[in-house]
């Protein structure tokens, strides 16, 4: 347990990790006298990202992680101190050294599950000065999470089911904690492994990884293996000179393929020996060195035939410059005839990744019918998220001792819903998502087979609904800083993403110009809301 303990901690944010408007309205709330009132604030999103009709909710985990940790701790205290005003009452920072949260409760959607534009994806309630303290860190925590994870989602929605994606963007990502939370929610929106090592480590993300080119440029030729024996895979004795038999498989290889056998770079196959030897069970090659067709590809089939004779399979070649498409339409020829003209049926279904700044438009077209690409690397794409750099999310306060609040604005998309509210997700007798519905929390919850008068957004007049099925989206885990129910593992949330996902419609689902998703407000919430519209005033 304690080293459990210690990787959680390892990974999780500090409560400095804040804005300096949060202290000081922390001390403003405390010499008003009001750090104790009790105070709810809802996070959520205003718009999909992406242009799409759908996100998904990443980060509770490190959310609940963050909140039972939470400890000002006194180099903090200190800190804070030099930069409020230097009259501050040492009683203020005292209150902050007391400060936890066992009188904050959370309620929050599962993670991986559908979120729609504003419905809460975190509610969190508990004495008005402490619960704005985390208004950072908690948007810090979700938005990049949850931005990621969809931005996987689609990309796992381009490649279809069978394609196997890898996130290898931890050098391009922004900085070590964004690479980290890059490859833990990717995988939880549908990749099925990462680069990053640490993310196996800390968050049990699966790792994948072979060799890079500089493995492969760093050898000449002219070394010789320590020890170029190999036992069979069976370990049977003797053991083969792996390197004089891929010679002879050279030769044989180069003749098939009509090239001249001193084509094949020798430096590229004395590396593909040496990896080979390393990783019987596990050889790959790496074919654009030099020429993919005049020696990647004839070095590869000469080590990965001598591995055959022995009882091993290579497990694939890598392609990362070029047409990508077009290559592994080539190679999977090439592997075809081969292992038709050496008996090596084996051969024919070698998995062949590709690499390469891959957005959304190019695997596209490596996921199209036809396509002969096993296994997918993406980076920069997945990890920085170019279409859309932030989800923007925000943490809005919606009631104080009980008092619904409710943010006016000029700018109508940027008012608030008020009120402590709860949400449902409400299904046809088919089980297709009808509408997201929320509601005032003291309202009785929607029933199946009743018809309901809803608003939906945007609407001049309500709308009949009659649910087949009434689901609550919004769970209770924390609650007086006690956790109310184990939190699922990141593997099971994954499941649970792409389980959300298959209930989407396909209109709601495409990538571009989707139907968007409706999201109503019960007639009490609608009517709360133009009540204090009206006002002008909470």
């Amino acid at each position: 347990m304690a080293a459990q303990r210690d990787t959680e901690g390892r990974s999780a944010a500090r409560p400095m990790l804040t804005d300096l408007y949060q202290a000081t309205m922390a001390l403003g709330y405390w010499r008003a006298g009001r750090a104790c009132d009790p105070a709810e604030f809802e996070l959520f999103f205003r718009r999909c990202p992406f242009g799409g009709a759908f996100a998904l909710a990443a980060g509770l985990r490190d959310c609940v992680r963050f909140l039972r940790t939470f400890r000002l701790q006194d180099e903090d205290v200190q800190f804070l101190a030099s930069v409020l005003p230097a009259d501050t009452d040492p009683e203020f920072f005292q209150h902050l050294r007391d400060l936890d949260c066992s009188s904050v409760t959370l309620r929050a959607l599962p993670e991986g599950s559908l979120a729609f534009p504003r419905v809460p994806l975190l509610q969190v309630s508990g004495p008005l000065l402490l619960v704005q303290l985390l208004e950072t860190p908690l948007l810090c925590l979700v938005s990049y999470a949850s931005l990621v994870a969809t931005n996987a989602a689609r990309l796992r929605l381009i490649a279809g089911p069978d394609k196997r994606l890898l996130e290898l963007g931890l050098r391009r990502a922004q900085g070590p904690d964004g690479g980290l939370t890059a490859s833990t929610y990717s995988y939880l929106g549908g990749f099925d492994s990462s680069s990053n090592v640490l993310a196996g480590q800390l968050r049990g993300v699966p790792v994948a990884g072979t060799l890079a080119h500089s493995f492969i440029t760093s050898f000449s030729g002219n070394e010789m293996p320590a020890d170029p024996m190999l036992a069979t895979a069976a370990g049977e004795s003797p053991k083969v000179d792996l390197a004089a038999s891929v010679k002879l498989w050279l030769e044989r290889v180069c003749a098939y393929l009509g090239l001249g056998v001193q084509e094949p770079h020798p430096g590229e196959r004395a590396a593909f020996v040496a990896y080979a030897l390393a990783f019987p069970q596990a050889f790959q090659g790496l074919l654009d060195s030099y020429s993919v067709r005049r020696s990647g590809l004839p070095n590869f089939l000469a080590v990965a035939l001598a591995l055959g004779e022995l009882g091993y399979r290579p497990v694939g070649v890598r392609l990362d410059s070029g047409d990508l498409l077009q290559q592994a339409q080539e190679i999977r020829g090439v592997f075809r005839t081969v292992a038709a003209q050496f008996q090596m049926p084996w051969l024919e279904s070698v998995p062949i990744a590709v690499s390469n700044n891959i957005d959304e438009e190019e695997l596209a077209r490596l996921a199209q019918e036809g396509s002969e690409v096993n296994i997918i690397g993406i980076g920069t794409s997945v990890v920085t998220c170019p279409q859309q750099p932030s989800l923007g999310c925000v943490y809005k306060l919606v009631s104080v001792g009980g008092r619904p609040r409710m943010k006016l604005t000029e700018d109508p998309d940027k008012q608030t819903l008020p009120g402590s509210k709860a949400a449902f997700r409400l299904l046809a007798s088919d089980g297709s998502l009808l509408l997201d519905l929320l509601q005032l929390a003291e309202e009785p919850p929607p029933q199946a087979g009743q018809e309901l008068r809803v608003w939906l957004q945007g609407a001049q007049g309500p709308s009949i609904v009659r649910p087949a099925q009434v689901e609550p989206l919004l769970r209770l885990w924390l609650q007086q800083g006690q956790l109310c129910e184990p939190l699922p593992s990141l593997t099971e949330s994954r499941a649970f993403a792409q389980w959300s996902l298959s209930r989407l419609s396909p209109a709601h689902r495409q990538l571009k110009s989707p139907l968007l998703y409706q999201v109503a407000l019960s007639e009490k919430l609608r009517g709360l809301v133009d009540s204090l519209s009206s006002l002008g005033t909470p």
